[in-house]
């Protein structure tokens, strides 16, 4: 099966090969299918459908926004547990186009619960009907535009006909390329671990490139299991594993409407039932989960528009987790810290400036700060054998790390961020053109 070239974004600076995308294959009780509904007016692929073909225990963290999309009032009107399938376009966010763009879903789910209950028919020893609420919706691209729902009918056909029940690395790096939109890169990440004696995997995708800030969810992210667990566990577990991977990143400061992270588990593996999220059997498995949305999280970053750095901000010994992340994500929001950093300028000033306009108390005289191995600035001042040139040179590098103890407790928090470029400007002046 040929990948489909057009849709491979590829950074002029970082040119993407097969070999740099872990080895997501087969995962028993999900189905995959792509395809191009045109909606980029070219060929990419820009429509995915994941087919759980027995159901598949769910659960799902949405955007804070007041302002949230069509797709996501659809799937908060879903009462059930279970679901059959999830439907991902790119190209159109479905947001701010009122009770049509809502309607069109409905049609959507409709006729794809139609097809597919056509496929139970022939695939299946003992067919199960599916109604347009076994069916959910991702969303993502601009804004107040007209939902493509033609188009998206008239490729629903195709898209059922094509699925794949049995999944390899090139239909993983597909169905992760078909919603990118400004993003460079497909995002995919996998786990595979023990829940007791029972082996169990999992396998993420995700998307984003702008528009990220954490305040749930600050993307579209999707991960997969073939454990067997109850929707409230998987609900749980994501909760979580939320707070330091995809609540600790930020690119711009800005949080979508359509932000989503869905976590499904299709229980094909039949490891033991599991009643209570402390479970000691589930101990590697929480681990995993955390590897992988934190490899998207990361991953996500890293793509950033226009970014040339990664940014990793450590921020210790605070009175509070909640203190240290309002510190660190102060830091990582400050358009002048990122350009800074962009520049490769060691202008550290910034950074303290960031610190003090968090709203969190500290003592300046208790302070210090590291870049790098470089210590900056301790006791109110410039740290002693401190040297800007030297600093220069390690500002050079693709990946920068920011230490700020604050030296008034025992608490920590981690953030990642990405830098500022003229790149950053041009995509989004241009995003619609």
């Amino acid at each position: 099966m040929a990948i489909n070239l057009s849709n491979f974004l590829i950074s002029k600076k970082d040119r993407s090969k097969m070999g740099d995308f872990q080895d997501l294959d087969h995962l028993d009780g999900l189905s995959i299918s792509v395809t191009s509904a045109n909606l980029y007016n070219n060929n990419r692929d820009d429509l995915v459908l994941f087919y759980f073909r027995h159901g598949a225990e769910y659960a799902s963290v949405y955007t804070q926004s007041n302002v949230i999309s069509e797709n996501i009032k659809w799937n908060l009107s879903i009462k059930s547990k279970k679901i059959k399938a999830l439907i991902v376009n790119a190209r159109n966010a479905n947001c701010l186009t009122g009770l049509k763009g809502y309607n069109s879903l409905r049609e959507i789910a409709e006729e794809t619960a139609r097809l597919l209950t056509n496929k139970q028919k022939m695939d299946e020893d003992n067919p199960k009907k599916i109604t347009s609420k076994d069916i959910i919706f991702g969303c993502t691209g601009t804004i107040g535009e007209p939902y493509p729902l033609k188009r998206i009918m008239l490729s629903l056909k195709n898209l059922v006909d094509k699925i794949k029940y049995t999944q390899n690395k090139y239909l993983w790096i597909k169905s992760a390329m078909s919603i990118l939109t400004t993003d460079l890169k497909p995002k995919l990440a996998m786990e595979e671990c023990k829940i007791g004696n029972t082996k169990v995997k999992v396998y993420g995708i995700a998307k984003g490139s702008g528009m990220i800030f954490p305040n749930m969810a600050t993307t579209l992210a999707y991960i997969f299991t073939d454990a067997n667990l109850s929707s409230s566990i998987l609900k749980k577990m994501l909760k979580k594993n939320i707070n330091n991977t995809f609540n600790a990143i930020t690119c711009d400061g800005d949080t979508s409407t359509n932000d989503m992270i869905t976590f499904f588990s299709t229980g094909i593996a039949k490891n033991k039932y599991i009643s209570n999220i402390n479970d000691p059997k589930l101990k590697d498995f929480d681990k995993a989960v955390n590897s992988v949305l934190l490899n998207l999280a990361k991953r996500v970053v890293s793509d950033g528009e226009g970014a040339s750095k990664f940014i990793q901000i450590d921020v210790t010994k605070c009175k509070s987790e909640e203190d240290a992340k309002k510190i660190a994500l102060s830091i990582g929001n400050s358009p002048l810290v990122k350009t800074a950093i962009a520049g490769e300028d060691p202008n550290w000033g910034r950074i303290i400036m960031a610190a003090g306009k968090s709203n969190v108390e500290f003592n300046i005289g208790s302070i210090s700060l590291m870049i790098g191995e470089h210590k900056v600035f301790e006791k109110g001042q410039v740290a002693k054998g401190y040297s800007e040139e030297i600093l220069k040179q390690y500002m050079k590098n693709d990946s920068i790390d920011i230490i700020l103890d604050i030296n008034s407790g025992k608490k920590n928090f981690t953030c990642y961020t990405m830098d500022f470029t003229k790149k950053y400007i041009e995509i989004n002046s241009d995003y619609r053109n």
